[in-house]
């Protein structure tokens, strides 16, 4: 009875493994990650400028308009 019970088992997760995703699932999948991904560095781009632009705006330098 062990025996039959292990026998089904392996069946059972061999057959859970071999059904899983989908070459579509998968490209869908690496997309998402892709899209994430370059979201995430568009959102990064715009910060560094904007800091840039704050920087700049804050740190002009100062001229020495009396003369001497």
């Amino acid at each position: 009875m062990k025996k039959v019970l292990l026998v089904l088992l392996a069946a059972g997760i061999f057959g859970f493994v071999a059904c899983g995703e989908s070459s579509e699932q998968k490209a869908s999948k690496e997309k998402a990650m892709a899209d994430s991904i370059a979201a995430a560095q568009a959102d990064s781009m715009l910060k560094v400028t904007e800091a840039e632009a704050a920087v700049t705006a804050t740190d002009t330098p100062s001229v020495d308009t009396s003369k001497k």
